[in-house]
């Protein structure tokens, strides 16, 4: 409907033509002139609001051209233009979508002889698989932005083998093997899997649900949903641990103060009367829950808030960088910070996204109970427990073997070289459990499949140098801290060029697959004409024991949206409202 506006403005004129050419008396005259004034102060407040805001999932889109002032008797209502006279119907307005993503660019593919060195900091959140998923079941094509193609792999587990003990909080482990959208090229497939606790011998939680409950969380996918997800953590809550409820609207509130976990009835209760209302003064809520986690502080536990929004401040402290600032500046003090993300049309995604980033926590999208629950009661573990801290990875790749690389994914985790052993340098933590995997695509020298022209002036290389042909395709570096620690430890390990196979693992298949389908999401630029039927039917052939379904479901949405882009190609531009 992106045409109604013209239709109803032009309509609009017609009958404020008809009123003033009617007699009125002098003292109607003057409530209608208020009123006027009044109902077109208030059309022309939302108008500039809506230039302001009026993009597509965060993308800016060019804005008509002014249309005329609109009658008194016209009133604009939760996305709705209405006319108040007899015999017109309500015509329904196309209602904003103000959801916003961080801008990002692919990694680039660089020469190894230019630069080596590849350097990152490890990320275990997963909010934008789900999240897209939620828009392909909704017939949406994603932005581009939203797609995160280490999230998306770092979503599913590919069975890295654990530690044998803790002296090491996680091991490093790495595969090999062709390229399945290239056989010329290769992929760098980097595990990480840390120990993993059982729930019952973690440590003592001190919780703070900081739970948004404005007005736009008055939705069945936002605080109906959120209230039934925290429902599920519940009876995992133990009497050891501490738990808080904290929300916010237009001003913060304490729902429940810090209460031992086992009252389980209690914490339920106090849910249960949360209902959504008011603008959104999300900085006063964080301030009040980091106040609550001090006030409970747990010595050698896990104190940690849990931020459940949608994302959208509007008042208060509304700036991103002041609260990037606060939840930076609580870190410091013990208290990790885990974001949430929950509904649609104004979910405000860089920022939560971000804000875990910066609290040391993860960030998750949460679009159905399913989900939560893998979230919150399967992963509850390396959710709350850290058992490494400041991640970073590095690779020196090896000229003589290796002519180019790309890193898959990780954008907005890309350190500066000098990053790596500087421990001031905050970096990603891994908790009990978890796993980490990252992949790049190696274009091995001499195989001729070079995406970057040769250049002029390229020099020789090294090829002569001591040590330069030494079997070694990489060099493999990772440094972490122990909690409460602050000196990092270092992990070296060399990647023989000798462990290339073409027979891959399940893991390292599906894997890949996994990041292809991010790729055409994102305009498929990387993977070689490789396209959705490819991409499915590798997927199929690495489902392996897929205890939960989540691989299946991977292949309906990979078909989805095979089916959403060519809908999109076969549709006229002008029948789609461009």
């Amino acid at each position: 409907m992106r045409h109604a506006r013209p239709c109803v403005t032009l309509l609009a004129i017609a009958l404020l033509a008809a009123c003033q050419s009617q007699p009125v008396s002098e003292s109607s005259a003057a409530q209608d002139a208020a009123a006027t004034s009044a109902t077109l102060d208030s059309i022309q407040v939302r108008r500039e609001a809506e230039t302001r805001t009026r993009t597509q999932y965060g993308r800016a889109m060019p804005t008509a051209a002014p249309a005329p002032p609109p009658p008194a008797a016209m009133k604009v209502t939760a996305g709705y233009v209405a006319m108040q006279s007899p015999g017109l119907v309500s015509i329904p307005a196309e209602p904003a979508n103000t959801e916003r993503y961080a801008a990002r660019d692919d990694n680039p593919v660089h020469r190894t002889r230019e630069q080596s060195v590849s350097t990152f900091s490890i990320d275990v959140d997963t909010g934008s698989y789900s999240n897209v998923r939620r828009m392909l079941r909704d017939g949406v094509r994603p932005p581009a932005d939203a797609v995160r193609a280490e999230e998306f792999i770092n979503y599913f587990d590919y069975r890295h083998p654990a530690p044998v003990n803790r002296d090491v909080p996680f091991r490093v482990t790495t595969e090999l093997a062709p390229a399945p959208w290239n056989s010329a090229r290769q992929v760098l497939m980097i595990g990480i899997k840390g120990y993993d606790v059982a729930k019952a011998t973690l440590p003592p939680a001190n919780l703070v649900f900081l739970i948004d409950t404005s007005g736009s969380m008055d939705s069945p996918d936002k605080l109906p949903l959120l209230k039934q997800v925290f429902a599920q953590l519940v009876p995992q809550l133990r009497a050891q641990d501490r738990v808080s409820i904290v929300v916010y609207a237009g001003s913060a509130g304490l729902v429940l103060p810090p209460t031992p976990g086992d009252r389980h009835d209690e914490i339920l209760e106090a849910l249960d009367r949360l209902q959504a209302g008011g603008s959104t003064n999300g900085g006063d809520g964080i301030r009040l829950a980091y106040s609550m986690a001090k006030q409970a502080f747990v010595k050698d536990g896990v104190n940690r808030v849990i931020l459940a929004t949608d994302g959208d401040f509007n008042v208060g402290t509304i700036d991103q960088g002041a609260l990037e600032t606060l939840v930076g500046d609580q870190r410091k003090s013990g208290v990790a910070l885990t974001t949430l993300g929950f509904g649609q049309g104004n979910y405000n995604d860089a920022m939560a996204e971000r804000l875990a980033d910066v609290g040391d926590g993860n960030h998750a999208y949460i679009d159905t109970p399913q989900e939560a629950r893998k979230v919150l009661v399967e992963e509850m573990q390396s959710t709350l427990l850290t058992i490494a801290r400041d991640v970073k990875i590095q690779i020196e790749f090896n000229p003589v073997y290796v002519s180019e690389y790309r890193l898959i994914g990780y954008e907005n985790r890309v350190l500066k070289r000098e990053d790596f052993a500087n421990d001031k340098v905050d970096a990603g933590d891994i908790g009990a459990g978890h796993q980490v995997t990252a992949l790049y695509e190696i274009t091995p020298a001499g195989s001729g499949v070079d995406r970057l022209p040769p250049l002029r002036y390229a020099q020789a290389g090294a090829t002569s140098e001591p040590g330069a042909r030494n079997g070694e395709i990489a060099h493999l570096a990772l440094r972490y801290k122990v909690p409460g620690q602050e000196r990092s430890r270092l992990i070296e390990s060399p990647v023989k060029a000798d462990t290339f196979t073409r027979t891959p693992g399940e893991g390292f298949r599906f894997a890949t697959a996994v990041a292809a389908y991010a790729d055409l999401l994102r305009g498929g630029q990387h993977i070689d004409g490789w396209d959705w039927r490819e991409v499915a039917a590798a997927a199929r052939g690495a489902r392996g024991d897929d205890r939960f379904g989540l691989r299946r479901e991977f292949s309906d949405l990979v078909e989805q949206a095979r089916q959403l882009t060519s809908r999109e190609r076969e549709t006229p531009a002008i029948a789609r409202g461009q």
